[in-house]
């Protein structure tokens, strides 16, 4: 092999290493029988919610993988493989695939890695049905000011009480 190319696949490995070790979630899939048209519409969709999908050699995913600390992604690794690296939000990609493959029964998610955690197929599909987590934000938002709107109405309730009970003494 020449320098050249084992310099580019050097360089390719630390590039995909890179990847690993800034996303908050990986999901490994795979795409085999997906039309032009499907391909695009994921991509699309992936772009939207800010994840990086790509194909990528096997072999240099797995030689990357070892090296950022990831043993045991090379049973994902068999046959074609896609990844969707997810740098914000560590539900997206799963969440995004896992609805992705409910229509198009030719995608197969195979498995990921979360926050440093590497997991199988079900516990990706687990992931996926946690919301966004703007949604969850606005959840917890919402649950403390339930408490604060209830506690304003009741602290009026008493004020009106009280002028009511005051203007009948009068």
């Amino acid at each position: 092999m020449s320098t050249s190319i084992r310099e580019e696949k050097q360089a390719k490995v630390q590039e995909i290493k890179g990847k690993l070790e800034k996303a908050e979630a990986v999901i490994f899939s795979d795409y085999r029988g997906l039309t032009v048209e499907e391909d695009t519409e994921l991509r699309r969709k992936f772009r939207e919610a800010g994840v990086e999908y790509k194909v990528l050699k096997n072999s240099l995913t797995s030689i990357a993988a070892k090296e950022a600390g990831y043993e045991g992604v090379d049973e994902f690794l068999a046959g074609p493989t896609s990844f969707a690296f997810g740098y914000e939000d560590p539900t997206a990609p799963a969440r995004i695939l896992n609805d992705f493959a409910k229509a198009h029964k030719k995608v197969e998610i195979k498995g990921g890695i979360i926050n440093g955690q590497i997991y199988g197929v079900d516990k990706i599909v687990e992931l996926a049905s946690i919301p966004p987590r703007e949604v969850l934000i606005a959840k917890l938002l919402g649950s403390f000011k339930a408490p604060l709107s209830n506690f304003a109405y009741l602290v009026n309730a008493i004020k009106e009480k009280q002028e009511q009970t005051a203007e009948q003494a009068e």
